[in-house]
């Protein structure tokens, strides 16, 4: 091979590697130029909100950007001998949705609790659930074996009973487990329509958002766990349903340290925070805030 063909062949693959690196080179401004292209467009845009934090409007007590109910389900002993002392203490009312057996147990304690303010709800006779649990099946209390005579037989009971252990009627109801229908398979029924008849409001469980004012459903009320949360946790629902404007409903049962009951310390913490004005919370029992909202529907129409 000549000199003169061996200088050729190498120039020409110093000009081909040349060219590749402009291309590379060439591709990578143009990628970038594309990027910044694209985050300019993106800074001159709007940013997505979230359509579920809009806010409702609606003019809640006080100025209040939002309403909170705190209510506690079954009428065990824990709630009256922890947790309304520090209700009292400040000055704060709470919705106890009682099963009447239960309330036998502290019976003085909620008399005085009933006498200071406090709401009593209807939690049904015997805490009526699926069978899946077997504590429910071995009580006799299957949704699936109830049918809607059952039903309306035993909230009627549980009216009367609290009625004459406290000597307040209950306007308010709680879904057992947050259950609301009876029977099996083709013969599901709802008893929502039932709650609906009996009481101003029937609170479900373990739901993931609040109340929108203009637009939930009276025996269908959203509730939120706050078993087992802190502080932290229940303050961010709290700024949650804020934006929103909307009221959130908090659900627990036993009070006490255990990570499955309501904490006393997040508790107080709560009541706390919600009753400074300059947080902006309405807190109030169910059936008063169920009320206001009816009272400022009913002046629009």
């Amino acid at each position: 091979m000549s000199t003169n063909h061996c200088y050729s062949t190498r120039l020409h693959r110093t000009l081909v590697h040349s060219r590749n690196k402009m291309s590379i080179i060439l591709a990578l401004l143009l990628v970038v130029g594309a990027a910044s292209d694209t985050s300019a467009q993106q800074a001159k845009q709007p940013q997505q909100r979230d359509r579920n934090l809009d806010p409702s409007g609606f003019p809640w007590p006080g100025g209040a950007k939002m309403a909170l109910s705190l209510t506690f389900d079954d009428g065990r002993s824990s709630q009256v001998t922890h947790a309304v002392p520090v209700l009292d203490s400040l000055n704060a009312k709470a919705t106890f949705y009682a099963q009447p057996d239960n309330l036998l147990e502290e019976l003085e304690l909620w008399q005085q609790a009933a006498a200071a303010g406090h709401e009593f709800g209807n939690h049904t006779v015997g805490h009526p659930c699926t069978g899946n649990f077997a504590w429910v099946r071995y009580d006799g209390v299957v949704l699936e074996s109830y049918d809607l005579d059952r039903m309306r037989s035993e909230i009627l009971q549980a009216n009367d009973e609290i009625e004459k252990l406290l000597g307040v009627r209950p306007v308010s109801f709680a879904y057992p487990c947050g259950q609301t229908y009876v029977g099996r398979g083709k013969n599901t029924k709802s008893y929502v329509p039932l709650v609906a008849e009996l009481f101003q409001t029937g609170r479900r469980w373990l739901d993931e958002t609040s109340n929108a004012p203009d637009h939930f459903d009276t025996a269908q009320v959203m509730a939120m766990r706050m078993d087992g949360e802190d502080f932290d946790a229940v303050h961010r629902m709290i700024e949650r349903t804020k934006r929103s404007e909307n009221w959130l409903v908090l659900a627990g049962h036993s009070v006490g340290d255990s990570p499955y009951r309501t904490n006393l310390d997040m508790l107080r913490a709560l009541v706390v925070y919600a009753q400074d004005p300059n947080n902006g919370v309405w807190l109030a029992p169910v059936s008063e805030v169920a009320s206001f909202i009816a009272k400022e529907q009913a002046a629009k129409e």
